[in-house]
């Protein structure tokens, strides 16, 4: 028998809910009984996509963050998607200690940890539009059932 659920939920661009959004997605996953790396995995990778979209996204302006999750079987797919700005060089982007923002001392790894912790990482945008983050990860934990 196939298990699925999902969820959908939106917040506002402000720093403040980056750690909003870590919880929501750990108690969501929290279903599957993952370990507490693979838990850890999953909310570090939204953190970095979250504290993406707000700090490049919209920058200084106010907007709307969107994270939806579906879980299918031990598989978690999880997109983060904002109409912020946009990214003119996705492959730019991703390399390892890019960033737009040195001022703010950004690390520039943000693309690189969500990589490091997850399966597969997508990145689609458009300048003028916004970003979506597509990641997926399959849950080892539940291989053992």
């Amino acid at each position: 028998m196939k298990y699925e659920n999902e969820m959908k939920i939106e917040f506002s661009s402000k720093s403040q809910n980056e750690s909003f959004a870590r919880v929501v997605i750990a108690s969501f996953v929290a279903q599957l009984d993952p370990t507490l790396e693979e838990l850890s995995d999953i909310k570090t990778a939204v953190s970095e996509a979250v504290t993406n979209a707000i700090i490049h996204g919209y920058e200084e302006y106010d907007g709307k963050v969107y994270m939806y999750c579906k879980i299918t079987d031990n598989k978690v797919y999880i997109e983060i998607k904002d109409f912020g700005k946009g990214i003119g060089d996705i492959d730019k982007a991703r390399e390892p200690l890019f960033t737009s923002k040195p001022e703010l001392e950004r690390s520039g790894m943000g693309f690189t940890v969500m990589e490091t912790f997850m399966d597969e990482v997508e990145v689609e945008s458009k300048v003028g539009v916004g970003s979506k983050i597509i990641m997926r990860k399959k849950l080892e934990s539940l291989e053992k059932l």
